[in-house]
């Protein structure tokens, strides 16, 4: 069975939010969830996000490092936003395991996300209906579209190509080799839920630094057009 997911790399992420502001600009007329902004430059902007990111900072000072942390519908094997729901607004499709929300059938009751353990689900205040990421349904299977564009629109942003997208369920997909092969994780594999969507660990990268170029950065108006020193000692660092 198809099972459609994203997977992100901490590592190459740089929070630029580029994947935030075209999941906002298709999906404020996409067809698939139609978000509606109010007042979006004023004082009291109101508005909903299929997918945001969480920066932070980890370590202990001096030895400290940012982190940007990408999040939005994991599109669950086992949803637990889908069995609480009512009306049986939320569902999660057998063709590729997309969760969804009928927006026809929503009574906004809130229930779902108060079942969904990620805090990804949000309340249209102005449908009065739950929204979450639909991993661009009504774009990845159009067919007015050529076949490289067919992808979530946080993909086709992200300048780092921090953001795969593809069948989990296939051992030779591109998204499920990354996982593989680069140690890739679920979040919060403890809920139970089987999220989909997966996340690169953050590795660190070792680096030779000569003390020449170092000193030419700090000295460019005394070295200019010196030559290049091979024998010197060098500093190895890890970033």
């Amino acid at each position: 069975m198809t099972q459609l997911a994203l997977v992100i790399d901490l590592n190459v992420c740089v929070g630029c939010h580029a994947c935030v502001t075209n999941c906002k600009q298709w999906n404020t007329s996409g067809a698939a969830g139609s978000l509606v902004d109010e007042n979006p430059y004023g004082l009291n902007p109101t508005g909903t996000f299929f997918n945001r990111v969480q920066t932070f900072e980890v370590g202990t000072f001096p030895n400290t490092e940012t982190v940007h942390f990408p999040k939005s519908c994991l599109h669950c094997e086992d949803p637990p936003c889908v069995p609480v729901c009512p009306t049986g607004a939320s569902y999660k499709r057998k063709e590729d395991g997309i969760v969804l929300v009928d927006y026809d059938k929503c009574i906004g009751c809130l229930y779902c996300s108060w079942a969904c353990p990620y805090g990804v689900r949000e309340f249209d205040e102005e449908r009065k209906v739950m929204t979450k990421c639909t991993l661009c349904v009504d774009r990845i299977y159009d067919e007015s579209l050529p076949e490289e564009r067919r992808q979530p629109s946080c993909v086709l942003a992200c300048p780092p190509g921090a953001r795969l997208f593809g069948d989990v369920h296939d051992p030779e997909s591109e998204v499920s080799t990354a996982i593989r092969e680069r140690g890739g994780y679920a979040l919060m594999p403890e809920a139970g839920t089987n999220p989909s969507n997966h996340y690169l660990p953050r590795r660190k990268t070792t680096i030779a630094v000569h003390e020449d170029q170092l000193y030419r950065a700090s000295n460019p108006h005394k070295i200019d057009g010196a030559p290049f020193d091979q024998n010197m000692p060098s500093i190895t660092e890890e970033l």
